[in-house]
């Protein structure tokens, strides 16, 4: 069955002349772009601009990196600080290493502040960009499988992942192991579909559908994590993601049922965006003030006929001149003196 097993690339970088082009940066860019783009989508359909996800992005994207590598840094310092470590590498963050829960953490503070800045209210624009968010992480986990890091235990399973690896003796041995990333990626495209398909079946608002989102992320996050074989910090036999991910989960659930019956359904769409009425302002007042040449003839307003319109009024009919007047002189002839 070795034919089926899934293989690593053997390197996670490209260089275009100097210039290095990581895979992991760029399935990162990947899901930002898809998630703005979702998450675009699905505000307009709500009521509001245009342009509203993108603007509050450009505070929740490096916010969410900050907190990403921060958690990473913190829970794993023994990578980076003690005898024989380089302090410099954390900051390294093309090398891997983004813990989810300090980007979606510090990235709700950015969001806070763009959607505060645009008079939006936090828990609907969460609603908008929660399934797109899913699916920048799926895009992120290829990132891992570039890197060959974050895989699980050993399987003989067909779709097993290779993986190669240099042995404190620097023996290079290859072996098959769970392709935890695959798995995360594809339960992250499960919980996308699931967001979108249950906010649209049932109304949801008022921050209800993201945190169906962690549910759903968290959930799956348990059993991948629970597979991974990387350095981790335990506390009860549990590694210390496993306990933050049942957290999480039950104050994502708590959340959900608790707004549920306080305020059910779905924000107002006239009140959710100041600037998408302002954005309606401007297309018609452009559309108002736009060129009137392509309109017919006859829709033009009175007294905005064309010349040549105006020209063929004052031509000759049934052959009188253009003043449509018998001239004076044909009187004469007509009738002489």
């Amino acid at each position: 069955m070795d034919i089926a097993y899934i293989p690593s690339p053997s390197r996670g970088v490209l260089y275009l002349g100097p210039i290095p082009l990581r895979a992991y940066a760029f399935c990162i860019i990947l899901g930002v772009v898809v998630a703005v783009w979702l998450g675009s989508k699905r505000w307009v359909a709500r009521g509001g601009g245009r342009h509203t996800v993108g603007d509050i992005a450009v505070w929740a994207v490096p916010f969410g990196l900050v907190g990403g590598r921060l958690y990473h840094v913190i829970t794993d310092h023994q990578l980076y600080f003690g005898e024989g470590k380089n302090p410099w590498n954390a900051l390294k963050i093309w090398e891997g290493g983004l813990g989810i829960w300090g980007a979606i953490a510090l990235g709700a503070v950015g969001a806070w502040i763009g959607a505060r800045r645009r008079g939006v209210p936090l828990p609907a624009y969460a609603d908008a960009i929660a399934p797109g968010i899913a699916l920048a992480q799926a895009l992120g986990r290829w990132g891992n499988w570039f890197n060959q890091e974050l895989y699980g235990r050993e399987t003989t399973l067909p779709w097993g992942l290779e993986i190669t690896r240099t042995l404190p003796g620097g023996e290079v041995v290859t072996t098959i192991h769970h392709p935890t990333f695959l798995y995360e990626s594809l339960w992250c495209v499960g919980v996308a579909a699931l967001v979108i398909w249950a906010d649209k079946r049932f109304t949801l608002g008022h921050g209800r559908a993201f945190a169906l989102y962690v549910a759903g992320y968290t959930a799956g996050r348990f059993w991948t994590e629970w597979l991974r074989i990387d350095e981790a910090h335990h506390i009860l036999g549990l590694r210390l993601n496993d306990w933050v991910a049942i957290l999480v989960f039950v104050a994502a659930v708590a959340y959900f049922v608790v707004v549920g019956k306080k305020r059910p359904g779905r924000e107002d769409p006239a009140g959710i965006d100041p600037m998408a009425r302002a954005e309606a302002e401007a297309e018609a007042e452009a559309s108002a003030d736009g060129p009137k040449d392509d309109l017919p003839k006859d829709d033009l307003p009175k007294g905005e006929r064309s010349k040549d319109e105006l020209s063929k009024d004052d031509g000759p009919k049934d052959g009188l001149p253009g003043n449509g007047k018998p001239d004076k002189l044909e009187k004469g002839a007509k009738h002489p003196a």
